[in-house]
């Protein structure tokens, strides 16, 4: 039977085995996990890509409803996980839990909210988030689903946090995974054999997270060293939601202004008829599973940053963000040039019968792949002053990709040059968040160093 690691021993595995070990053994269930909640979204994408054009639309309308409900989860689960990270560091389990229990708590509370009010408008919803006249039927059926599943989603995002903060990224992946492949298995099943069409699809998809939903609660009820949520731990105190929000705004900033930018996008769009919104959509879930690998790479790094800040080994921090951005450059890199390769061919896959979309999604994705190796850098650095708790700093470079270069780039440049301004959009964003990012990670790092230098002549007790 395996051993279940002691705090103690989880202490001094992330504060003394080496990096270059410690990382990639955090990291694969966490880029497991991450690509297999991707394929969640790519598997809904290829198969309602065969019923239609506005069906496929439709899950890209939709998209931004589930980054919506990610990013409650994700922010109230990385920011109570980064949280939990530095106080087990320190060894202050008590306010450890307290953080672990309200973030959970609060994350139904705002699912549960999400749902009645969305439920509630989804026609008008639907037409918000940027459906067509054509569209918006579809994505109906597809949205009130997806609305039903938020209260539990929303759990299991933190659930899934939770697990990966205090060093248990393999039991994370187990309910990930077995929720990702129970999805794929069941959206055929439902779309085709028992003619659901859409709602087949999303039937799947919160059927499977539901799944998902009860392992992770199971693993988290049942592991002895993992922080449970309790009632009795459950606070309205001021200073766990400063503490959670503090840690957790920049995933706010970067999470819900995606749901902002796929709204405005699907809009942007929209002005080019169905097949762009379609185009665009399929584009965004491609990319996204590309960088779904990356940050879960990154996941493993963040949980061994913040435990070594909280203990005050700031060069490991810094060994720890060089290695990760070196080899995730090289993964992007590599990435980047297949990607471009076999653009045409990969999204005939998804709608080989509409040549305007293959037409619209190729270039996109060619533009895109340009800049895929710079993320590299922009992520794992948000990644760095996120778990060390610089809260101000981990926002900008978050909200850059998405809201301060993205949001105002797809509300220009499409008036200007038309749909190559559509194509245009992310990738001058992701160059111009690049430079924002690395501006930003060379003071940091610049002030770990000084402050590593400092604990290193510190006088040692029982000198002068």
């Amino acid at each position: 039977m395996r051993h279940e690691m002691s705090y103690e021993e989880k202490y001094k595995m992330m504060i003394e085995t080496p990096v270059d070990k410690l990382i990639p053994r955090l990291a694969v269930p966490t880029i497991i996990s991450m690509l297999i909640t991707s394929i969640y979204n790519m598997a809904d994408t290829f198969f309602v890509s065969q019923l239609s054009t506005a069906a496929s639309g439709a899950v890209g309308v939709n998209f931004s409803l589930m980054a919506m409900i990610q990013a409650i989860g994700f922010t109230l689960g990385m920011g109570s996980g980064n949280y939990m990270s530095r106080m087990l560091g320190e060894k202050k389990q008590e306010k450890a839990q307290r953080a672990c229990s309200t973030a959970v708590y609060t994350a139904f509370a705002c699912g549960l909210l999400l749902a009645v009010s969305g439920i509630w408008n989804i026609d008008s919803m639907v037409r918000m988030l940027g459906a067509t006249e054509t569209i918006a039927p579809y994505a109906r059926d597809y949205g009130k689903y997806i609305l039903i599943a938020a209260p539990y989603m929303t759990v299991s995002f933190v659930f899934n946090n939770h697990l990966r903060a205090q060093g248990n990224a393999a039991l994370s992946m187990l309910g990930i995974t077995t929720g990702g492949v129970l999805n794929v298995i069941l959206d055929p099943l439902l779309i085709f054999h028992f003619e659901m069409g859409i709602s087949g699809a999303a039937i799947a998809t919160i059927f499977s997270q539901f799944i998902s939903f009860l392992i992770l609660l199971f693993l988290v009820v049942r592991s002895g060293n993992v922080l449970k949520p309790h009632p009795k731990f459950f606070t309205m105190r001021g200073w766990v939601y400063k503490e959670i929000l503090s840690a957790g705004m920049p995933t706010l900033g970067r999470q819900g202004l995606a749901s902002a930018a796929s709204v405005l996008l699907n809009v942007a769009a929209a002005a080019f008829g169905d097949a762009a919104v379609a185009a665009m959509s399929i584009v965004t879930r491609i990319m996204m599973f590309i960088n779904s690998a990356l940050i879960g790479f990154g996941q493993g790094f963040q949980p061994v940053c913040g435990f070594n800040f909280g203990a005050k080994k700031y060069d490991r921090v810094l060994e720890a963000y060089y290695f990760c951005r070196r080899v995730a450059f090289i993964f992007l890199f590599s990435m980047a040039i297949f990607m471009f390769s076999v653009s045409t061919p990969i999204m005939r896959l998804f709608r080989k019968e509409d040549a305007e979309v293959v037409r619209i999604g190729a270039l996109a994705l060619k533009l895109q792949c340009i800049m895929l190796p710079s993320q590299a850098f922009t992520i794992i650095g948000n990644m760095l002053t996120q778990s060390i708790g610089y809260s101000f700093r981990a926002t900008l470079t978050a909200i850059g990709k998405q809201g301060l270069f993205f949001i105002p780039a797809i509300l220009i440049l499409p008036g200007i040059l038309g749909i190559w301004g559509l194509q245009l959009a992310q990738p001058v964003a992701d160059f111009l968040t690049f430079v924002l990012t690395q501006a930003i990670v060379v003071m940091v790092a610049k002030e770990l160093k000084t402050m590593n230098r400092e604990i290193v002549n510190e006088p040692q007790e029982g000198e002068g």
